[in-house]
């Protein structure tokens, strides 16, 4: 990239710093500099450039890391929170600096890809692309028909004045059912079954794309790797990444 010209916020989500959107509210709250001055929206810069957030310089670009983290029940999706009882840096100690792409709310559990590649953050993280993200729940009184049926074709939901995707959906037992959903919303399967007349009490990521849970215990987390890591970047639109980046 040196010598060419990028948006501050994409270098900064290219260094593994956060998304570019969150990096955008860094740029506005004046927590980042380019050569000792505070950086303004749309600062362009290169890799000569000198660039630090909250006061910290970035060193030169990482080579890009992907890991599969289960997220226990009771987890803040941040970094840093001084209201947070629990937080992703108390259990995902890796020398790389990575952040999420997609968040879970503190009182659900299940996968979470953890990353410093901000393109790969942008892609996972944008409904429009419609990734998959499978989910097994479980909810508080018995399952009828009708229920699975108003989940599947899409529920409108007020107070986000939106309707949800069709999705795909299974019953699995008398309360709970896999649920695999195209889109983002804020605290989206909780708000359906609350639209329905049910109420969540245990809900849980088990697959995001072609990344599964598959053994990870609460608290744990595993690099992705190989073809799991090639199909993951392919299915994201991002087939043409630096192999040796990754290595």
């Amino acid at each position: 990239m040196e010598g060419n010209n990028v948006r501050l916020n994409k270098f900064l989500a290219d260094h593994g710093v956060c998304s570019r959107r969150e990096a955008d509210r860094l740029i506005e709250q004046g927590r980042v500099t380019v050569n000792g001055q505070t950086a303004a929206a749309g600062y362009k810069v290169t890799e000569r450039d000198s660039v630090a957030v909250n006061g910290k310089l970035l060193q030169g670009r990482p080579s890009k890391v992907v890991l599969a983290f289960y997220k226990p029940v009771g987890v803040t999706c941040t970094e840093q929170d001084r209201h947070a009882e629990k937080i992703i840096n108390d259990y995902v100690k890796y020398p790389v600096r990575v952040t999420y792409a997609g968040r879970l709310d503190k009182d659900s559990e299940g996968l979470l890809l953890l990353t410093n590649d901000g393109d790969l953050i942008e892609s996972v993280m944008r409904g429009l692309h419609r990734h998959e993200k499978e989910y097994t729940v479980k909810v508080d009184r018995e399952i009828e028909p009708q229920f699975l049926e108003k989940m599947a074709a899409g529920i409108y939901l007020r107070e986000l004045k939106q309707t949800t995707r069709p999705c795909g959906i299974r019953q699995t037992g008398r309360y709970t059912f896999q649920i695999i959903l195209t889109q983002g919303l804020n605290r989206q399967i909780r708000r359906m079954c609350q639209a329905c007349g049910y109420e969540v009490r245990q809900l849980k990521r088990v697959r995001i794309m072609n990344i599964e849970l598959k053994n990870l215990t609460p608290g744990k987390y595993r690099e992705v790797q190989g073809q799991e890591l090639e199909r993951l970047y392919r299915d994201a639109g991002l087939s043409n990444f630096d192999q040796r980046r990754i290595e």
